[in-house]
């Protein structure tokens, strides 16, 4: 079992590169499961990933490098034991440090394990031109690959990503560079497979450190069901739009130059309707995936770098509130319980008492 670790910052574009890489392989013909890690107590990449032919798995509630590392090895072990893939793509957090994972999963015991080269993605328009202005923990994210995936070169001015390479060669002169668009699949994304084909290489290990309280980032989740709804894809895809413009502005008021994600998901019967904003100065990216949901529902995950987390949920749940009364929505808020099993960690309990 071949494990690939894709790691990178918030909004960084890693969910759209594993699901490009997993679709890759899977026609390939190689058998490929993927592990999601979300900060928040609810996932939302899983079901983008989701795929008949690709298992899928997220664990929430914190971050595999640091709080959730006995539930990343039950899955693993369960994948391997169970579903028997060829490779294993984990994508943690965007707060999380790779090479720890990769450390982690090393000591766990696996039978005929391997690494592909450690991953790190990082979107050139949220970088500055002074490496010394970076966050310690997306400086260790960087430190700690093997390859430096500069992606959005599609959208992002040619200066900033000349400007990047030069700041990720000087913080990390060992790592190979590849400048690609995730979105667009071109050329040098697709060269990346063939990259990540030949053996990583293990670092000398690093003193353990936990990636949340390093990182300074509030997270919180919420989920709605929605009762009775007229909303159309196009009333659906303003809700979006407009609730993240909302809470971008509110959050900007307290932090001028936040930087994390939200992410919204919205579920209609023939569509899921996916949104994000990653910064202050972003505009909300909005995308449609045509599928049938049993059930229909509003998910947003956020994680923001020094803001409360208090007002954090005050606003993000405030604005959605408002944003579904005004679209005639009939809507029941999900209790999320802290502290409460996983289904993992359900799991597990069930396994060992027998």
């Amino acid at each position: 079992m071949k494990v690939m670790i894709i790691g990178g910052f918030l909004g960084s574009g890693k969910t759209t590169a594993i699901q490009k890489i997993s679709r890759q392989l899977s026609n390939a013909g190689k058998r490929t499961a993927i592990i999601v890690n979300e900060i928040g107590e609810i996932g939302l990449d899983g079901d983008t990933l989701k795929s008949p032919d690709i298992k899928t798995e997220e664990l929430t509630s914190g971050c595999i490098c640091c709080t959730l590392k006995i539930s990343m090895q039950y899955t693993l072990q369960t994948l391997e034991e169970e579903f028997r893939p060829e490779i294993v793509i984990i994508e943690p957090t965007g707060i999380a440090f790779p090479g720890q994972i990769r450390e982690e999963i090393e000591m766990m015991g696996l039978s005929e394990l391997s690494f592909a080269p450690v991953v790190t993605i990082v979107d050139p328009g949220r970088f500055g031109t002074e490496a010394k202005e970076i966050p310690r923990f997306i400086e260790t994210q960087v430190r700690e690959a093997e390859i430096l995936g500069i992606n959005k070169v599609d959208i992002a001015p040619a200066e900033i990503v000349m400007a990047t390479e030069q700041m990720l060669t000087e913080l990390n002169p060992e790592a190979k560079i590849l400048k690609f668009s995730a979105k667009l699949g071109d050329e040098p994304f697709e060269n990346l497979l063939a990259h990540l084909a030949v053996p990583g290489t293990a670092k000398t290990p690093q003193e353990k450190q936990n990636s949340i309280e390093i990182s300074e980032v509030s997270a919180h989740s919420v989920l709605y069901t929605l009762k009775a709804s007229s909303l159309s894809p196009e009333k659906g895809r303003l809700l979006i739009e407009e609730s993240l413009q909302t809470i971008r502005d509110r959050i900007k008021e307290m932090n001028p130059e936040f930087i994390g994600h939200v992410k919204l998901s919205l579920k209609l019967p023939g569509s899921m309707i996916k949104g994000s904003v990653t910064s202050s100065e972003e505009a909300p990216q909005v995308e449609f995936i045509s599928r049938k949901n049993e059930k229909l529902e509003l998910r947003l995950l956020s994680a923001i770098t020094k803001v409360p987390k208090d007002r954090l949920r005050g606003i993000v749940e405030s604005t959605l509130e408002a944003k579904l009364d005004e679209s005639d929505t009939s809507f029941e808020k999900k209790e999320l319980h802290h502290g409460k099993p996983t289904k993992i960690e359900r799991l597990m309990k069930k396994k060992v008492s027998f």
